[in-house]
């Protein structure tokens, strides 16, 4: 009698924003499979750490910077475990390793579930189409939109979502949240089309108000810092402040295209959390600083000291204008 195989453990790990949400949707549409979840706010970057992993399991990494968790993947990797890992930040040099399957593109107008999509052969499109709105990608988001066949009133419901999605991530910690990335992912699990979503779930109008009433709060504030190629904003002390900090970013990124933007919030444990818009160069400078990181267009600081916020507003300035 042949011996059975132990199943698959599988674990996914990604980021608690609309790209890591619709990445693993996809994935999961895919491969269904019961998976233990491992995610967190937007910033919460080196999640690979909370994961105990071995031979006979499969991880997969979605949305998370490889650079950031270089030491935890290679600690799961010597274990035994098998490693997926889709992403578009900032990477340094991948691991060579016969149990790592790496996608990682950091070109500008990416995300990872675009690399997803692209992986299935836009078998789940439209879930890549939420992500790349929520990911401030709307020319992209239109244009694999306009290939699925949407007209502008379907546009716009996927790019409210995205948003929507995006939004919730943001925060210090989960308390900050509206609700936690894990237990929205549950949700969205729930449905293989996304307008089902929209016309079902309370949370999806719940995200919708809270996001206007923040966004408006944080278009209230004056800049700190303003000329014509580099404006600086920094908000008050509030949690509003911390869930509207990426969203304003990216408006303000939308109305004014080519001017850099750097959008700041305090933290409830001191200095700011910092999130910069750009049209490049925003991963490059946000890495000068210990807890920098990102992407081309769009990155961020995790804590930036106060007293060093005049020399920030310096180098900023100097950086981009």
């Amino acid at each position: 009698m042949r011996e059975r195989r132990p199943q698959t453990r599988h674990i996914d790990v990604f980021n608690g924003d609309a790209d890591g949400l619709c990445a693993l949707r996809q994935l999961r549409l895919a491969e269904p499979a019961e998976s233990q979840l491992v995610t967190g706010v937007k910033r919460d970057i080196a999640l690979l750490e909370r994961v105990a992993a071995g031979a006979g399991d499969l991880v997969t990494v979605l949305d998370l910077s490889l650079e950031r968790n270089r030491a935890a993947l290679l600690d799961i990797l010597a274990r035994g475990a098998r490693v997926r890992y889709f992403d578009h930040h900032y990477a340094g040099t991948v691991p060579s390793h016969a149990g790592l399957k790496a996608v990682i593109d950091t070109s500008g107008g990416t995300c990872t579930s675009l690399l997803v999509d692209r992986h299935l052969e836009g078998r789940f499109r439209v879930w890549a189409v939420v992500a790349a709105f929520g990911d401030n990608l709307a020319e992209t988001a239109r244009r694999l939109g306009d290939s699925l066949g949407f007209g502008p009133t379907q546009l716009e419901e996927l790019r409210l979502l995205g948003e929507r999605l995006n939004y919730n991530a943001y925060g210090e910690n989960e308390s900050d949240l509206l609700i936690a990335p894990a237990a929205l992912y549950r949700l969205l699990a729930k449905y293989e089309d996304p307008f089902r979503f929209i016309a079902a779930e309370e949370v999806y109008a719940h995200l919708g108000a809270a996001r206007r009433a923040d966004l408006d709060a944080a278009l209230a504030v004056a800049p700190k810092r303003l000329d014509g190629r580099a404006a600086a904003y920094v908000l008050p002390n509030a949690p509003s402040s911390r869930r509207a900090i990426g969203d304003f970013a990216n408006r303000l990124s939308s109305l004014q295209p080519h001017r850099a933007h750097a959008v700041l919030a305090p933290r409830t444990r001191g200095g700011y959390v910092v999130s910069l818009r750009a049209p490049a160069g925003a991963d490059a400078f946000c890495r000068q600083f210990p807890s920098g990181g990102g992407r081309q267009e769009a990155a961020g600081i995790d804590a930036l000291p106060e007293e060093r916020l005049g020399r920030f507003l310096e180098r900023f300035a100097a950086a981009f204008s």
